[in-house]
């Protein structure tokens, strides 16, 4: 499918500051508001705290102070990163340290009001207080263009913290600054880098800084030590000061390249992004880029639901982030260099997360990129011998479980999108599902049949996902005609059911002895290890079979049994003991801040009661979801906590992300359309939208009684026509349910 454009301005609905905020008893989306371009590498944004940890963006709209402007930031993710080449405009004498984030005044930092704070696709905008200093910034994909107004004095400096990281003390994914340098080049630019560890392991960073106006003064400094007019500063803790003339309402511009492989690249970024000085056509620039992305589809309806539906749309295109060099080369995960064809090599496969709805939806609105996305996965493959889990600037960190790389994959490769070799892609799959390695040790699980505790922590999760990950590998096998895998791996596919205990009707952790695991509490939660589950418990843990939801309702007894148990998961309430601290987003056990849950409620429709799915998505998108600042009910995860929302307020969701089907929810938008090749469309319309309850469904004019409706169906084009209604229609729906899986 080829995007067409469309001359609507769709930016104007985009809301970067929606969930940004911290709020009592859960978690903030985690998100920034500062300026990028689409899969851009520099995410120029405000950072709030000198060493962020949660929220992991850096920035908390309840926070009073900004500590800088750093050039890169995770969208929404559970752990921090990057935060490269933090800068700040001040005046008066320099301080080198950062200072409390609750105090202003303190070190470099200033306070700030939200009444100067602006925010869209490309463009932030913010004052601050303490120096009467108004900024404004804009991107390229590897540069951050700044734009400042300084008021009359004497002491105007622009301040640059190579030593702003991540937090350094904590005990785990410990970051520390290898080294760094800076060197004052000519009057008008700077150069440097920095090597430092954290949750990628090893990640370098170069820059050039560009100035529009001579650099009158130079300090420089390594920790508390500073040499004036040294001309250049080495150290793991190195800093500088850049003075210029100041009139009143003098402009200082700047521009700062970034490269993952040298300074002398950062320099070709920059002259091949940015030679002029015009930042305004930049701005323009950016939101031109991020228009014609938000383009793909057009919905009516309220203002809320529209800022909500672009806004997601928009975070979901901030990642995976092209860390290729504007000529193509790049840091590979070898750490040498090397040459991208198509210019483009990707990072930040938050695939825990995305896999669920955030690839698939790469598939049906920019299914081109969803194909460039594998290439890069593959260049891992290429290098450790199997695929990503979460990788980030290049480099694998081993972060969540499962091997979710895969079912991206299966997902492209069953939907017929090119751009990929399928026979490397497929052989990246299966060596990922028999090579061990961190975290996915195949002998154990060939051996057992199941994952046992003691020897694999977060056995029952992973259990159930690699039990998942098999299945795609199995459809992969039999669409290439390599039936004697695709036999082997549908076997593996169903030992999840090693794990399910017809005592308790829970999925359990056993040890190597096949002996159930005491003592045994449904609600208790887990978090990243030293328990059966992650990021959930045994009742969000027991719905995860995507690839064999008949048989999910067999083993729980029938379609009776297991519509009384889902009843109960949106009503049986946890005792605060045992729920971990970051699930949030409750109905009952239904936590919808954290990913296993995103595809429950849409299960009634597997069981006979579809109405039920229809109340409970209607509700979730009207009690977890708005417009504000506290809008999302957990962290955005790299779009997947919104691509949720996109789908099911276009009206389904793919509950089997592999499986090219979309089951029906409750559509809260009046109309979608979604722009295919030129010339097609497929449109969704719902008549009483705003109400629960689906009365009744056609597709091109039809009379349609399916619960679910295929990829390729959406891909020929047409009219999906939904009346809704406030009481439920128990006969729509309930005699056709086929299987919505393949």
């Amino acid at each position: 499918m080829v995007a067409q454009k469309s001359k609507n301005d769709f930016t104007q609905n985009v809301n970067p500051f929606i969930g940004s905020a911290s709020q009592a008893n859960s978690l903030s989306g985690s998100v920034f508001p500062g300026a990028c371009m689409p899969f851009g590498m520099v995410q120029l944004s405000p950072d709030n705290f000198d060493a962020p940890e949660e929220p992991a963006s850096a920035y908390d709209y309840v926070q009073k102070t900004i500590v800088g402007f750093s050039h890169t930031h995770l969208n929404g993710t559970g752990v921090g990163d990057l935060y490269d080449v933090l800068v700040q405009p001040i005046t008066g004498t320099p301080q080198w340290q950062p200072g409390d984030a609750a105090k202003p005044r303190s070190g470099y930092r200033s306070s700030f009001s939200h009444a100067t704070e602006k925010a869209s696709p490309g463009y932030y905008a913010v004052k601050l207080d303490d120096y009467n200093v108004d900024v404004e910034l804009t991107a390229t994909s590897h540069v951050g263009f700044h734009k400042y107004r300084f008021p009359k004095t004497d002491s105007a400096y622009v301040l640059f913290d190579l030593d702003h990281t991540l937090d350094k003390k904590r005990n785990y994914w410990v970051c520390k600054v290898i080294a760094a340098h800076m060197k004052q080049a000519d009057a008008y630019t700077i150069e440097g880098y920095r090597l430092l560890t954290g949750w990628a392991r090893l990640r370098k960073v170069y820059f050039v800084v560009k100035f529009d106006q001579p650099i009158q003064r130079t300090l420089f400094a390594n920790g508390r030590r500073v040499f004036a007019d040294a001309g250049l500063v080495n150290g793991n803790a190195a800093k500088a000061a850049f003075g210029f003339k100041s009139s009143n309402g003098t402009t200082v511009q700047m521009k700062v390249a970034l490269s993952t492989t040298s300074i002398s690249d950062a320099y070709k970024n920059l002259d091949a992004e940015l030679p002029g000085w015009n930042f305004d056509a930049t701005v323009a620039a950016a939101k031109r880029s991020w228009n014609d992305l938000l383009s793909v589809v057009d919905v009516e309806g309220t203002e809320a639901q529209k800022e909500l539906f672009y806004t997601g749309l928009y975070r979901n295109f901030i990642q995976p982030n092209n860390l290729a060099n504007a000529d193509g080369t790049y840091s590979g995960t070898d750490f040498t260099k090397h040459t991208a064809a198509d210019r483009a090599h990707y990072s930040t496969f938050s695939l825990w997360d995305t896999y669920r709805a955030t690839h698939p939806l790469y598939t049906l609105f920019a299914p081109q990129k969803d194909a460039a996305f594998i290439n890069s996965m593959l260049r891992q493959y290429d290098t450790y011998g199997y695929l990503p889990i979460w990788q980030l600037w290049g480099d694998e960190n081993y972060c969540m479980i499962g091997n979710h790389a895969i079912p991206v994959i299966a997902d492209a490769m069953l939907k017929g999108i090119r751009g990929f070799d399928y026979e490397k892609a497929y052989k990246a799959c299966v060596a990922s599902s028999t090579t061990d390695h961190p975290g996915a040790p195949f002998s154990v699980w060939n051996k057992y049949r199941y994952f046992p505790e003691n020897i694999q922590s977060q056995s029952v999760s992973l259990t159930l996902e690699i039990a998942y990950d098999d299945w795609c590998v199995a459809q992969m096998a039999m669409k290439l005609g390599k039936f004697k895998d695709a036999e082997f791996f549908m076997k593996r596919s169903s030992f999840y059911r090693n794990l399910y205990d017809p005592g308790s009707r829970f999925f359990r952790a056993k040890n190597d002895k096949g002996d159930w695991i005491t003592p045994f509490n449904p609600l208790q939660y887990g978090g990243n290890g030293g328990n059966p589950f992650t990021e959930g418990n045994a009742w969000q843990y027991f719905w995860y079979v995507p690839q064999d939801i008949p048989g999910l309702v067999a083993l729980a007894g029938g379609t009776d049994a297991f519509n009384a148990k889902l009843d109960s998961m949106f009503t049986l309430q946890a005792k605060d003991s045992d729920v971990n601290g970051n699930a949030s987003g409750f109905i009952g056990q239904y936590a919808h801040g954290n990913e296993p849950s995103h595809h429950v409620a849409y299960l009634y429709n597997y069981s006979g009661q579809p109405w039920k799915t229809q109340f409970y998505t209607h509700k979730i998108m009207n009690e977890l979801y708005d417009n504000t600042v506290t809008g999302l009910s957990g962290n955005e995860d790299c779009g997947q906590m919104s691509a949720w929302y996109i789908f099911s307020a276009m009206g389904f969701y793919p509950v089997n992300p592999a499986s090219g089907v979309y089951v029906i929810g409750s559509p809260q938008l009046k109309q979608t359309t979604i722009r295919l090749a030129p010339g097609k469309t497929f449109t969704i319309h719902v008549t009483n939208a705003g109400k629960p309850y689906i009365s009744s469904v056609k597709l091109n004019g039809q009379p349609y009684t399916r619960t679910y409706i295929a990829h390729s169906d959406i891909e020929k084009g047409g009219l999906l026509e939904f009346v809704m209604s406030d009481e439920p229609n128990k006969e729509w729906g309930v005699k056709a349910i086929d299987r919505p899986v393949k």
